[in-house]
Protein backbone atom coordinates (compact mmCIF):
# COMPACT_ATOMS: atom_id res chain seq x y z
CA UNK A 1 0.00 0.00 0.00
CA UNK A 2 3.13 1.97 0.90
CA UNK A 3 4.46 1.69 -2.35
CA UNK A 4 1.13 2.52 -4.07
CA UNK A 5 0.75 5.97 -2.53
CA UNK A 6 4.81 6.78 -3.58
CA UNK A 7 4.40 5.90 -6.82
CA UNK A 8 1.17 7.97 -7.16
CA UNK A 9 3.02 10.48 -5.62
CA UNK A 10 5.96 10.33 -7.72
CA UNK A 11 3.73 10.61 -11.00
CA UNK A 12 1.28 13.62 -9.28
CA UNK A 13 5.04 15.33 -9.14
CA UNK A 14 6.12 14.45 -12.30
CA UNK A 15 2.88 15.69 -13.85
CA UNK A 16 3.43 19.01 -12.25
CA UNK A 17 7.14 19.34 -13.52
CA UNK A 18 5.43 19.04 -16.65
CA UNK A 19 3.22 21.31 -16.01
CA UNK A 20 5.32 23.70 -14.74
CA UNK A 21 7.56 23.34 -18.04
CA UNK A 22 5.07 23.75 -20.44
CA UNK A 23 3.21 27.18 -18.57
CA UNK A 24 7.19 28.47 -18.45
CA UNK A 25 7.15 27.60 -22.60
CA UNK A 26 3.64 29.21 -23.14
CA UNK A 27 4.23 32.07 -21.10
CA UNK A 28 6.94 33.25 -23.19
CA UNK A 29 4.62 33.72 -25.96
CA UNK A 30 2.15 36.06 -23.95
CA UNK A 31 2.24 39.58 -22.54
CA UNK A 32 3.42 39.50 -19.57
CA UNK A 33 1.49 39.41 -16.29
CA UNK A 34 1.34 37.58 -12.82
CA UNK A 35 3.63 34.58 -11.71
CA UNK A 36 1.06 31.76 -12.48
CA UNK A 37 1.29 27.96 -10.75
CA UNK A 38 0.37 24.71 -12.45
CA UNK A 39 -3.48 23.70 -12.21
CA UNK A 40 -4.73 27.17 -10.81
CA UNK A 41 -3.26 29.78 -12.89
CA UNK A 42 -2.96 33.46 -10.88
CA UNK A 43 -6.26 31.91 -8.72
CA UNK A 44 -3.56 31.15 -6.20
CA UNK A 45 -4.26 34.62 -5.27
CA UNK A 46 -7.59 35.02 -4.78
CA UNK A 47 -7.88 38.68 -5.74
CA UNK A 48 -8.00 37.47 -9.48
CA UNK A 49 -11.22 36.02 -8.90
CA UNK A 50 -12.67 39.37 -8.98
CA UNK A 51 -11.79 41.14 -11.80
CA UNK A 52 -12.24 44.30 -10.70
CA UNK A 53 -10.84 47.94 -12.07
CA UNK A 54 -8.80 48.51 -9.32
CA UNK A 55 -7.00 45.38 -9.31
CA UNK A 56 -6.91 45.47 -12.67
CA UNK A 57 -4.97 48.82 -12.28
CA UNK A 58 -2.70 47.73 -9.65
CA UNK A 59 -1.30 45.11 -11.83
CA UNK A 60 -0.77 47.32 -14.89
CA UNK A 61 0.85 49.56 -12.90
CA UNK A 62 3.73 46.17 -12.47
CA UNK A 63 3.28 44.65 -16.00
CA UNK A 64 2.10 47.13 -18.52
CA UNK A 65 -1.25 47.74 -19.28
CA UNK A 66 -1.07 44.88 -21.51
CA UNK A 67 -0.86 41.42 -19.03
CA UNK A 68 -1.83 38.49 -19.32
CA UNK A 69 -3.43 36.44 -15.93
CA UNK A 70 -3.85 32.62 -15.87
CA UNK A 71 -7.59 31.38 -14.80
CA UNK A 72 -6.89 27.79 -14.10
CA UNK A 73 -5.22 26.35 -17.32
CA UNK A 74 -6.12 29.05 -19.18
CA UNK A 75 -4.39 32.21 -20.16
CA UNK A 76 -6.40 35.79 -20.66
CA UNK A 77 -5.07 39.15 -22.09
CA UNK A 78 -6.25 42.23 -20.35
CA UNK A 79 -6.07 45.23 -21.87
CA UNK A 80 -6.51 48.15 -19.28
CA UNK A 81 -6.33 51.80 -20.48
CA UNK A 82 -8.06 53.52 -22.63
CA UNK A 83 -5.17 53.32 -25.50
CA UNK A 84 -4.95 49.57 -24.81
CA UNK A 85 -8.02 48.82 -25.05
CA UNK A 86 -8.19 50.84 -28.61
CA UNK A 87 -5.11 49.29 -29.60
CA UNK A 88 -6.19 45.78 -29.18
CA UNK A 89 -9.69 45.79 -30.38
CA UNK A 90 -9.24 48.38 -33.32
CA UNK A 91 -6.21 47.71 -35.06
CA UNK A 92 -7.11 44.44 -36.60
CA UNK A 93 -10.99 44.48 -35.41
CA UNK A 94 -12.24 41.61 -37.15
CA UNK A 95 -8.86 39.09 -35.74
CA UNK A 96 -10.56 40.00 -32.20
CA UNK A 97 -14.59 39.56 -33.06
CA UNK A 98 -14.70 36.12 -31.50
CA UNK A 99 -16.54 35.37 -28.17
CA UNK A 100 -15.26 32.26 -25.86
CA UNK A 101 -17.63 30.17 -25.22
CA UNK A 102 -16.95 29.54 -21.79
CA UNK A 103 -18.71 26.70 -19.56
CA UNK A 104 -21.22 29.00 -18.35
CA UNK A 105 -21.88 30.62 -21.34
CA UNK A 106 -22.78 27.80 -23.06
CA UNK A 107 -25.12 26.90 -20.57
CA UNK A 108 -26.60 29.86 -21.41
CA UNK A 109 -26.56 30.32 -24.98
CA UNK A 110 -25.08 27.07 -26.58
CA UNK A 111 -23.83 29.70 -29.00
CA UNK A 112 -26.95 31.27 -30.62
CA UNK A 113 -28.35 34.53 -30.74
CA UNK A 114 -26.16 37.56 -30.67
CA UNK A 115 -24.24 38.21 -27.52
CA UNK A 116 -23.08 34.98 -26.22
CA UNK A 117 -22.15 33.57 -29.98
CA UNK A 118 -19.43 33.32 -31.89
CA UNK A 119 -18.22 32.76 -35.80
CA UNK A 120 -20.73 32.64 -38.66
CA UNK A 121 -23.74 32.14 -35.83
CA UNK A 122 -22.88 35.63 -34.19
CA UNK A 123 -22.35 36.99 -37.85
CA UNK A 124 -25.63 36.31 -39.23
CA UNK A 125 -27.69 37.16 -36.00
CA UNK A 126 -25.85 40.51 -35.82
CA UNK A 127 -26.06 41.45 -38.70
CA UNK A 128 -30.25 40.29 -39.36
CA UNK A 129 -31.13 41.86 -35.77
CA UNK A 130 -29.09 45.16 -36.60
CA UNK A 131 -31.07 45.17 -40.65
CA UNK A 132 -34.41 44.74 -38.39
CA UNK A 133 -34.17 46.93 -35.71
CA UNK A 134 -33.83 49.35 -38.66
CA UNK A 135 -36.91 48.49 -40.12
CA UNK A 136 -38.37 48.73 -37.11
CA UNK A 137 -37.83 52.48 -36.48
CA UNK A 138 -33.80 52.15 -34.64
CA UNK A 139 -32.49 55.79 -35.19
CA UNK A 140 -36.00 57.38 -36.95
CA UNK A 141 -38.47 59.26 -35.50
CA UNK A 142 -40.63 56.81 -35.00
CA UNK A 143 -39.33 54.64 -32.80
CA UNK A 144 -38.17 57.97 -30.96
CA UNK A 145 -42.45 58.64 -30.19
CA UNK A 146 -42.22 55.15 -28.23
CA UNK A 147 -39.84 56.50 -25.96
CA UNK A 148 -41.75 59.39 -25.84
CA UNK A 149 -44.46 57.74 -24.60
CA UNK A 150 -43.12 55.88 -22.25
CA UNK A 151 -41.24 59.01 -20.94
CA UNK A 152 -45.21 60.00 -20.11
CA UNK A 153 -46.00 57.15 -18.67
CA UNK A 154 -42.54 57.20 -16.19
CA UNK A 155 -43.15 60.76 -14.93
CA UNK A 156 -47.17 59.92 -14.33
CA UNK A 157 -45.50 57.00 -12.14
CA UNK A 158 -42.94 59.25 -10.49
CA UNK A 159 -46.21 62.09 -9.79
CA UNK A 160 -48.45 59.28 -7.98
CA UNK A 161 -46.08 59.14 -5.34
CA UNK A 162 -46.90 62.37 -4.80
CA UNK A 163 -43.42 63.39 -3.24
CA UNK A 164 -43.62 60.76 -1.04
CA UNK A 165 -40.00 58.78 -0.18
CA UNK A 166 -39.72 55.69 -3.01
CA UNK A 167 -36.92 53.69 -4.70
CA UNK A 168 -37.65 54.63 -8.83
CA UNK A 169 -35.96 51.09 -9.80
CA UNK A 170 -38.43 49.00 -10.76
CA UNK A 171 -40.22 52.59 -12.68
CA UNK A 172 -37.30 53.13 -14.56
CA UNK A 173 -36.66 49.31 -15.82
CA UNK A 174 -40.86 49.24 -16.96
CA UNK A 175 -39.94 52.35 -18.60
CA UNK A 176 -37.18 51.28 -20.17
CA UNK A 177 -37.78 47.62 -20.80
CA UNK A 178 -41.60 48.49 -22.58
CA UNK A 179 -39.32 50.65 -25.25
CA UNK A 180 -37.10 46.96 -26.62
CA UNK A 181 -40.86 45.31 -25.83
CA UNK A 182 -42.57 47.17 -28.25
CA UNK A 183 -40.05 47.00 -30.77
CA UNK A 184 -39.59 42.92 -30.02
CA UNK A 185 -43.27 41.74 -28.71
CA UNK A 186 -44.96 44.63 -31.17
CA UNK A 187 -46.42 45.73 -27.41
CA UNK A 188 -45.47 47.33 -23.90
CA UNK A 189 -46.78 45.61 -20.71
CA UNK A 190 -48.83 47.97 -17.59
CA UNK A 191 -47.23 47.81 -14.26
CA UNK A 192 -49.66 45.61 -12.61
CA UNK A 193 -48.41 42.61 -15.35
CA UNK A 194 -47.18 39.66 -12.70
CA UNK A 195 -45.43 37.78 -15.28
CA UNK A 196 -43.80 41.34 -16.87
CA UNK A 197 -42.64 41.34 -13.32
CA UNK A 198 -41.31 38.26 -12.89
CA UNK A 199 -39.22 38.19 -15.50
CA UNK A 200 -37.63 42.03 -14.25
CA UNK A 201 -36.98 39.82 -11.48
CA UNK A 202 -35.16 37.16 -13.39
CA UNK A 203 -33.27 39.52 -15.80
CA UNK A 204 -31.88 40.99 -12.41
CA UNK A 205 -30.77 37.49 -10.96
CA UNK A 206 -29.08 36.70 -14.28
CA UNK A 207 -26.76 40.02 -14.26
CA UNK A 208 -26.16 40.01 -10.30
CA UNK A 209 -24.37 36.72 -11.56
CA UNK A 210 -22.17 37.79 -14.03
CA UNK A 211 -18.75 38.20 -12.79
CA UNK A 212 -19.68 37.02 -9.41
CA UNK A 213 -16.92 34.55 -7.56
CA UNK A 214 -19.35 31.49 -8.53
CA UNK A 215 -19.49 32.41 -12.23
CA UNK A 216 -16.14 32.17 -12.30
CA UNK A 217 -15.57 28.78 -10.37
CA UNK A 218 -18.20 27.40 -12.99
CA UNK A 219 -16.10 28.35 -16.09
CA UNK A 220 -12.99 26.93 -14.20
CA UNK A 221 -14.32 23.81 -12.73
CA UNK A 222 -17.48 23.34 -14.71
CA UNK A 223 -17.61 19.22 -14.00
CA UNK A 224 -17.77 20.11 -10.28
CA UNK A 225 -20.45 23.23 -10.08
CA UNK A 226 -23.14 21.42 -12.43
CA UNK A 227 -22.89 19.02 -9.75
CA UNK A 228 -23.30 21.40 -6.79
CA UNK A 229 -26.06 23.53 -5.08
CA UNK A 230 -25.63 27.37 -5.51
CA UNK A 231 -26.79 30.60 -7.29
CA UNK A 232 -25.35 29.32 -10.89
CA UNK A 233 -28.17 26.84 -10.41
CA UNK A 234 -31.13 29.75 -9.96
CA UNK A 235 -29.36 31.81 -12.82
CA UNK A 236 -29.53 28.47 -15.37
CA UNK A 237 -33.66 28.22 -13.95
CA UNK A 238 -33.87 32.02 -14.57
CA UNK A 239 -32.49 31.77 -18.37
CA UNK A 240 -34.84 29.28 -18.37
CA UNK A 241 -37.71 31.21 -17.53
CA UNK A 242 -36.93 34.33 -19.41
CA UNK A 243 -36.57 31.29 -22.87
CA UNK A 244 -40.11 30.15 -21.61
CA UNK A 245 -41.78 33.57 -21.93
CA UNK A 246 -40.10 34.26 -25.19
CA UNK A 247 -41.44 30.93 -27.00
CA UNK A 248 -45.01 31.71 -25.22
CA UNK A 249 -45.04 35.33 -27.43
CA UNK A 250 -43.78 33.74 -30.94
CA UNK A 251 -46.55 31.27 -30.07
CA UNK A 252 -48.90 33.97 -29.61
CA UNK A 253 -47.85 35.61 -33.24
CA UNK A 254 -47.81 31.84 -34.31
CA UNK A 255 -51.14 31.50 -33.95
CA UNK A 256 -52.71 34.96 -35.26
CA UNK A 257 -50.92 33.94 -38.69
CA UNK A 258 -49.68 36.91 -41.59
CA UNK A 259 -50.95 40.38 -40.67
CA UNK A 260 -51.07 43.80 -41.79
CA UNK A 261 -50.96 45.45 -38.85
CA UNK A 262 -47.85 46.68 -36.98
CA UNK A 263 -44.82 44.29 -37.65
CA UNK A 264 -42.21 43.54 -35.02
CA UNK A 265 -39.19 41.68 -34.56
CA UNK A 266 -40.62 38.41 -34.20
CA UNK A 267 -42.74 39.10 -37.74
CA UNK A 268 -39.79 39.93 -39.06
CA UNK A 269 -37.51 36.66 -37.78
CA UNK A 270 -40.64 33.76 -38.25
CA UNK A 271 -40.43 35.31 -41.96
CA UNK A 272 -36.64 34.57 -42.03
CA UNK A 273 -37.57 31.61 -41.16
CA UNK A 274 -39.55 30.65 -43.51
CA UNK A 275 -37.54 32.39 -46.11
CA UNK A 276 -34.25 30.33 -45.44
CA UNK A 277 -36.23 27.23 -44.55
CA UNK A 278 -34.98 25.14 -47.84
CA UNK A 279 -31.06 26.27 -46.93
CA UNK A 280 -29.12 22.81 -46.25
CA UNK A 281 -27.56 24.82 -43.24
CA UNK A 282 -30.63 27.50 -42.40
CA UNK A 283 -28.47 30.03 -40.33
CA UNK A 284 -31.95 31.14 -38.78
CA UNK A 285 -34.17 28.78 -36.76
CA UNK A 286 -35.87 28.77 -33.22
CA UNK A 287 -32.95 28.39 -30.92
CA UNK A 288 -31.10 31.45 -32.79
CA UNK A 289 -34.68 33.07 -32.36
CA UNK A 290 -35.42 32.67 -29.39
CA UNK A 291 -31.61 33.72 -27.77
CA UNK A 292 -31.48 36.41 -30.20
CA UNK A 293 -34.46 37.77 -28.33
CA UNK A 294 -33.49 37.05 -25.04
CA UNK A 295 -30.10 38.92 -25.72
CA UNK A 296 -32.18 42.06 -27.04
CA UNK A 297 -34.35 42.00 -24.74
CA UNK A 298 -31.60 41.48 -21.65
CA UNK A 299 -29.21 44.32 -23.18
CA UNK A 300 -32.27 46.84 -24.30
CA UNK A 301 -33.19 46.83 -20.34
CA UNK A 302 -30.77 46.47 -17.74
CA UNK A 303 -27.59 49.04 -19.40
CA UNK A 304 -29.79 52.06 -19.80
CA UNK A 305 -32.35 51.38 -16.59
CA UNK A 306 -29.36 50.98 -14.27
CA UNK A 307 -27.51 54.14 -15.96
CA UNK A 308 -30.63 56.44 -15.00
CA UNK A 309 -31.15 54.79 -11.48
CA UNK A 310 -27.34 56.37 -11.09
CA UNK A 311 -28.18 59.39 -12.36
CA UNK A 312 -31.17 59.79 -9.62
CA UNK A 313 -28.55 58.68 -7.32
CA UNK A 314 -26.13 61.49 -8.49
CA UNK A 315 -28.98 64.53 -8.91
CA UNK A 316 -29.69 63.98 -5.23
CA UNK A 317 -25.46 63.49 -4.41
CA UNK A 318 -25.09 66.54 -6.51
CA UNK A 319 -28.19 69.06 -6.13
CA UNK A 320 -25.89 72.06 -7.96
CA UNK A 321 -25.76 70.03 -10.98
CA UNK A 322 -29.42 69.08 -10.41
CA UNK A 323 -30.13 72.42 -10.50
CA UNK A 324 -27.99 73.80 -13.38
CA UNK A 325 -29.81 71.05 -15.45
CA UNK A 326 -33.31 71.82 -14.80
CA UNK A 327 -32.32 76.44 -15.23
CA UNK A 328 -31.33 75.02 -18.43
CA UNK A 329 -34.24 72.98 -19.48
CA UNK A 330 -36.58 75.52 -18.30
CA UNK A 331 -34.01 78.29 -20.81
CA UNK A 332 -34.33 76.53 -23.74
CA UNK A 333 -37.55 74.33 -23.67
CA UNK A 334 -41.29 75.30 -23.70
CA UNK A 335 -43.30 73.55 -20.39
CA UNK A 336 -45.74 72.39 -23.29
CA UNK A 337 -42.48 70.90 -25.60
CA UNK A 338 -42.47 67.58 -25.96
CA UNK A 339 -38.42 66.90 -25.59
CA UNK A 340 -37.29 64.95 -28.16
CA UNK A 341 -33.74 63.54 -29.10
CA UNK A 342 -32.03 66.42 -31.37
CA UNK A 343 -32.76 68.80 -28.45
CA UNK A 344 -29.65 67.92 -26.85
CA UNK A 345 -27.89 70.04 -29.47
CA UNK A 346 -29.05 72.72 -27.78
CA UNK A 347 -28.98 71.63 -24.26
CA UNK A 348 -25.27 71.17 -23.64
CA UNK A 349 -24.86 70.95 -19.83
CA UNK A 350 -27.66 68.12 -19.80
CA UNK A 351 -25.91 66.45 -22.00
CA UNK A 352 -22.90 66.53 -20.37
CA UNK A 353 -24.19 65.47 -17.68
CA UNK A 354 -26.31 62.04 -19.26
CA UNK A 355 -22.57 61.71 -20.63
CA UNK A 356 -20.64 61.87 -17.15
CA UNK A 357 -23.39 59.81 -15.79
CA UNK A 358 -22.46 57.26 -17.90
CA UNK A 359 -18.38 57.86 -17.85
CA UNK A 360 -18.73 58.02 -14.03
CA UNK A 361 -21.27 55.19 -13.13
CA UNK A 362 -18.73 52.56 -15.53
CA UNK A 363 -21.75 50.13 -15.11
CA UNK A 364 -20.04 47.28 -17.69
CA UNK A 365 -16.64 47.28 -15.07
CA UNK A 366 -15.00 44.41 -17.44
CA UNK A 367 -15.98 43.92 -21.22
CA UNK A 368 -17.26 40.50 -22.56
CA UNK A 369 -14.87 38.47 -23.38
CA UNK A 370 -13.85 38.64 -27.06
CA UNK A 371 -11.56 35.82 -28.42
CA UNK A 372 -8.72 35.41 -30.86
CA UNK A 373 -10.52 33.73 -33.99
CA UNK A 374 -6.97 34.36 -35.99
CA UNK A 375 -3.23 34.56 -35.27
CA UNK A 376 -2.83 38.22 -34.29
CA UNK A 377 -0.87 41.16 -33.11
CA UNK A 378 -1.89 43.97 -30.32
CA UNK A 379 0.67 46.04 -30.22
CA UNK A 380 4.52 44.05 -29.85
CA UNK A 381 2.52 40.92 -28.99
CA UNK A 382 2.28 38.20 -30.56
CA UNK A 383 -1.44 36.44 -30.05
CA UNK A 384 -2.69 32.93 -30.73
CA UNK A 385 -6.01 32.24 -32.58
CA UNK A 386 -8.38 31.23 -29.50
CA UNK A 387 -6.85 33.59 -26.70
CA UNK A 388 -9.00 35.15 -24.63
CA UNK A 389 -8.87 38.98 -24.45
CA UNK A 390 -10.80 40.86 -21.63
CA UNK A 391 -11.25 44.95 -22.63
CA UNK A 392 -11.39 46.84 -18.82
CA UNK A 393 -13.90 49.36 -20.13
CA UNK A 394 -13.58 50.87 -16.73
CA UNK A 395 -10.44 51.76 -17.31
CA UNK A 396 -10.68 53.83 -20.25
CA UNK A 397 -13.46 55.75 -18.70
CA UNK A 398 -11.61 56.19 -15.57
CA UNK A 399 -8.06 57.12 -17.60
CA UNK A 400 -6.34 59.54 -15.70
CA UNK A 401 -4.43 60.18 -19.38
CA UNK A 402 -7.70 60.73 -20.98
CA UNK A 403 -10.07 62.79 -18.10
CA UNK A 404 -9.08 66.20 -15.80
CA UNK A 405 -10.51 64.42 -12.80
CA UNK A 406 -11.19 60.83 -13.34
CA UNK A 407 -12.79 59.61 -9.95
CA UNK A 408 -14.93 62.69 -9.61
CA UNK A 409 -18.54 63.39 -11.08
CA UNK A 410 -17.41 65.85 -13.49
CA UNK A 411 -19.81 67.20 -16.22
CA UNK A 412 -16.79 69.32 -17.74
CA UNK A 413 -15.38 66.52 -18.92
CA UNK A 414 -17.77 66.59 -21.91
CA UNK A 415 -17.86 70.86 -22.18
CA UNK A 416 -15.18 73.16 -23.96
CA UNK A 417 -13.88 76.51 -22.51
CA UNK A 418 -17.07 77.94 -24.25
CA UNK A 419 -19.57 75.75 -22.71
CA UNK A 420 -20.22 73.37 -25.87
CA UNK A 421 -20.88 70.16 -25.64
CA UNK A 422 -18.04 67.83 -26.59
CA UNK A 423 -16.84 63.90 -26.44
CA UNK A 424 -13.81 62.80 -26.21
CA UNK A 425 -12.62 59.53 -27.35
CA UNK A 426 -11.89 57.35 -24.35
CA UNK A 427 -15.91 57.74 -23.71
CA UNK A 428 -16.56 54.26 -24.73
CA UNK A 429 -19.50 52.77 -22.63
CA UNK A 430 -21.06 51.11 -25.15
CA UNK A 431 -17.32 49.13 -26.30
CA UNK A 432 -15.42 49.84 -29.68
CA UNK A 433 -14.91 47.36 -32.37
CA UNK A 434 -17.08 44.60 -34.62
CA UNK A 435 -18.83 43.91 -30.96
CA UNK A 436 -19.66 47.61 -30.49
CA UNK A 437 -23.38 47.44 -28.63
CA UNK A 438 -25.68 46.87 -31.45
CA UNK A 439 -28.16 49.52 -29.82
CA UNK A 440 -25.81 52.12 -29.01
CA UNK A 441 -28.24 54.98 -30.62
CA UNK A 442 -31.64 53.47 -28.96
CA UNK A 443 -29.67 53.60 -25.29
CA UNK A 444 -28.29 56.84 -26.20
CA UNK A 445 -32.00 58.43 -27.10
CA UNK A 446 -33.37 56.56 -24.09
CA UNK A 447 -30.92 58.07 -21.54
CA UNK A 448 -31.16 61.53 -23.39
CA UNK A 449 -35.24 61.46 -23.55
CA UNK A 450 -35.75 59.54 -19.90
CA UNK A 451 -33.62 61.66 -17.90
CA UNK A 452 -34.56 65.20 -19.76
CA UNK A 453 -38.53 64.48 -18.94
CA UNK A 454 -37.29 63.58 -15.14
CA UNK A 455 -35.14 66.93 -14.36
CA UNK A 456 -38.00 68.66 -16.09
CA UNK A 457 -41.11 67.34 -14.10
CA UNK A 458 -39.41 67.12 -10.88
CA UNK A 459 -36.62 68.24 -8.18
CA UNK A 460 -35.20 65.04 -6.65
CA UNK A 461 -34.37 65.23 -2.77
CA UNK A 462 -33.32 62.43 -0.29
CA UNK A 463 -35.91 61.77 2.22
CA UNK A 464 -36.20 63.99 5.53
CA UNK A 465 -33.32 62.34 7.84
CA UNK A 466 -31.70 60.77 5.65
CA UNK A 467 -27.85 62.42 5.46
CA UNK A 468 -26.31 59.88 4.08
CA UNK A 469 -25.90 58.04 0.38
CA UNK A 470 -23.83 54.95 -0.39
CA UNK A 471 -22.48 55.82 -3.73
CA UNK A 472 -20.21 52.59 -3.62
CA UNK A 473 -21.57 50.09 -6.70
CA UNK A 474 -22.69 46.14 -6.13
CA UNK A 475 -20.27 44.25 -8.15
CA UNK A 476 -22.21 41.95 -10.41
CA UNK A 477 -22.75 41.59 -14.26
CA UNK A 478 -23.45 45.76 -14.29
CA UNK A 479 -22.50 47.78 -11.01
CA UNK A 480 -25.63 48.44 -9.29
CA UNK A 481 -26.02 51.36 -6.50
CA UNK A 482 -27.15 50.55 -3.17
CA UNK A 483 -31.13 50.02 -2.64
CA UNK A 484 -31.76 53.81 -1.87
CA UNK A 485 -35.16 55.88 -1.88
CA UNK A 486 -35.58 59.55 -3.01
CA UNK A 487 -38.46 62.05 -3.46
CA UNK A 488 -39.88 63.17 -6.66
CA UNK A 489 -41.02 66.63 -5.75
CA UNK A 490 -43.19 68.40 -8.67
CA UNK A 491 -41.80 71.21 -9.97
Amino acid sequence: MLALSTIFSLLFLCYLVVQFVKLQREKKQLPPGPAPIPILGCLWQLKFFRLERDILTEVAKSHGDIFTLWFGPSPVVILNGFQAVKDGLTTHPEDVAGRPVTPFFRAMANNKGILLATGSTWRNQRRFSLMTLKSLGLGKTSLEYQIQEEARHLVENFRNTKGKPMNPSFALTLAVSNVICAVVFGHRFSNDDKTFHHLLEAMECIFKFGGSLYHHLYDVFPWLMRHLPGPHKKTLSCCESVCSFIRKEISSHQSKGDSDEQQDFINYYLAQIEKSKDQPKPAYDEHNMIQSIFDLFLGGTETSSTTLYWALLYMVAYPDVQEKVQKELDATVAPSQTICYEDRKNLPYTNAVIHEVQRFSNIIAIGVPRLCAKDTMIRQFPIKRGTIIYPSIASALMDPNEWETPRQFNPSHFLDKDGNFTCQEAFIPFSIGHRMCLGDHLARTELFIFFSNLLKAFTFHLPEGVNEINMEPILGGTLQPHYFEICAEPR
